[in-house]
This record gives structure tokens, C-alpha cells and sequence, in this order.
């Protein structure tokens, strides 16, 4: 008995967690796109396989990912494990550079100062240089290295992920 009402106790939490989650995406899209156009996807393929390995340190978890795009503007919603959990952030790429970095849904017990605007806003104007890393210095946070780490690597698998379309869009 204790053992089905613990697993109903977690059945709801993992519901109402799943349900914030897609509210904060949604706001981050109306909050970057206005009325955001539909999803479309990107098949992790080919050599973008090895690209997304070398950024990730590891297999992306899918076969393919989720974007938006209006105009030159693409913006990612990704997953990456900082510590022991998933922390969930949008990315707005314009034009190949980082536009904005927002985490969406922090899920850690430490590291929580990354969720800082004043943190995020250290991505903006970001571009990958020809080793796929970023072109500019981002500033650790005592205590929340994994957490930063994490959000460099999403940042950097987003510029990838752009820099991919671009290459299909040209003729």
C-alpha cells in the first residue's frame, strides 16, 4: 500500500513538472518569437553525429531535436544533465550568434545562479569558431561548475544545430 501511494505521489509530481516545463517553453517562444511559428525538427545525422558527440561528451539522448525558425532567427529548448539532473534552457540564435540564453527549468540542488540573467547574458553575441567552441569567455560561478558547464555546451550544440541549417538553406 505505502508503495502505490508513493508511486501516485511521484506519477503527480513528474505530471505537474512536465506541464511547467512546457508553460516556461512556451513563454520563452512567445517572449523571443511572438507568435511562434510551428515546430519543426532536425535529424542528428551524418556528420552532425560526431559534431554533437565531441560538444555533448556524449550521444545527444535523440535521433532528432525540436526547433523553431522565423526569418534568420532559430531557437533551441535542450536538455543537458548539469550534476545528477536535467536543466532545461532556451536558445535564440540570430544570424549565427547568440541572441539569448534563458535556463527554463532548473532541477539541481546547487549551481541555481546560472538561472541569473546577469550569467546568461555573458552568451549573448557567442559564435563557434572553427573548433566548435565559443568565440568568447564565459565566467564560472564558485559551486555551479557543472551547471556552467552545462549551459556552455548547450549553447554550443545550439550554434552547431544553426550553423547546420544554414548550410541546407544555401544552394
Amino acid at each position: 500500500m505505502i508503495y502505490l501511494r508513493t508511486l501516485l505521489v511521484l506519477m503527480l509530481a513528474l505530471s505537474a513538472w512536465a506541464a511547467d516545463q512546457e508553460a516556461e517553453i512556451d513563454h520563452f517562444l512567445g517572449e523571443t518569437l511572438g507568435k511562434p511559428p510551428a515546430a519543426e525538427m532536425l535529424r542528428i545525422v551524418g556528420d552532425l553525429q560526431p559534431a554533437v558527440r565531441t560538444i555533448l561528451e556524449h550521444d545527444y539522448p535523440a535521433a532528432r531535436v525540436r526547433y523553431w525558425r522565423s526569418g534568420t532567427r532559430t531557437v533551441w529548448v535542450l536538455d543537458e544533465i548539469g550534476k545528477e539532473m536535467p536543466i532545461t534552457v532556451g536558445i535564440s540564435i540570430n544570424d549565427g550568434a547568440v541572441e539569448r540564453v534563458k535556463v527554463l527549468v532548473y532541477r539541481e540542488s546547487r549551481g541555481w545562479e546560472v538561472r541569473s540573467p546577469a550569467f546568461t547574458a555573458q552568451f549573448s553575441g557567442a559564435k563557434l569558431d572553427s573548433n566548435k567552441k565559443l568565440d568568447k569567455q564565459i565566467d564560472g560561478i564558485s559551486g555551479a561548475t557543472l551547471s556552467v558547464r552545462a549551459l556552455s555546451r548547450l549553447t554550443r550544440l545550439a550554434l552547431l544545430f544553426d550553423l547546420q541549417l544554414r548550410k541546407e538553406d544555401k544552394p
